[in-house]
C-alpha cells in the first residue's frame, strides 16, 4: 500500500479532525475514506461528460464510473443528461 502525504490548510485539517470525530476514524481511515468517495464521483463526473460529448458510449461510461450500466442508467436520469445526440437522432429517424 502506498503513502500519501499532504500539508493541507488549518481550517481544512481543523474540518477534517471533525470529520474524524463525528465518524469515529483514525486519520488514514478517514483519508482512504475521503478519496474513495471523491475519486469515485470524480469518474462519475468524468463518464458523464464523455458520455455527453459522445466520446464514449453509454455502456463504457458506466464501466468508467465504476457502476453497473442499472445503477449509471439512474444517475444519468437524476443528472437528467442528455445522451443521445439530436443530429444523431434525427439522420436515424429520417433513415426510418
Amino acid at each position: 500500500m502506498g503513502t500519501i502525504s499532504a500539508r493541507v490548510p488549518d481550517e481544512l485539517e481543523a474540518e477534517f479532525e471533525a470529520y474524524l470525530d463525528d465518524e469515529g476514524l483514525d486519520r488514514s481511515t478517514g483519508v482512504r475514506k475521503l478519496l474513495t468517495e471523491g475519486l469515485g464521483e470524480w469518474r462519475q463526473e468524468q463518464a458523464i461528460e464523455k458520455l455527453r460529448d459522445g466520446s464514449i458510449t453509454f455502456s463504457r461510461a458506466a464501466d468508467l464510473a465504476d457502476m453497473s450500466v442499472w445503477e449509471f442508467a439512474q444517475l444519468v436520469e437524476q443528472r437528467d443528461v442528455t445522451w443521445v445526440s439530436e443530429r444523431h437522432l434525427d439522420e436515424d429517424l429520417a433513415a426510418l
